[in-house]
């Protein structure tokens, strides 16, 4: 439950960078509410999918670990 609560949390700091970023250099000022929406919605995705990779990434990398001291 530990590991499965530090990966989340890795994976939720990757995300919000992602989406930070792409908040602050690609959708800087939207001219539109329609833009502005498309930017969180694409920042919104972008974020939950390095979440996840990062999260899955993490979980491989520690079973292997495991698996070599098994």
């Amino acid at each position: 439950m530990k590991s499965a609560l530090i990966n989340g949390m890795m994976g939720g700091f990757m995300g919000f960078l992602m989406s930070f970023l792409l908040n602050y250099f690609l959708f800087a000022l939207p001219q539109s509410i329609t833009i502005h929406a498309l930017g969180n919605g694409m920042s919104g995705l972008m974020s939950g999918f390095m979440g996840g990779l990062i999260g899955v990434m993490v979980h491989i990398s520690k079973e292997k670990k495991a698996a070599q001291f098994s």
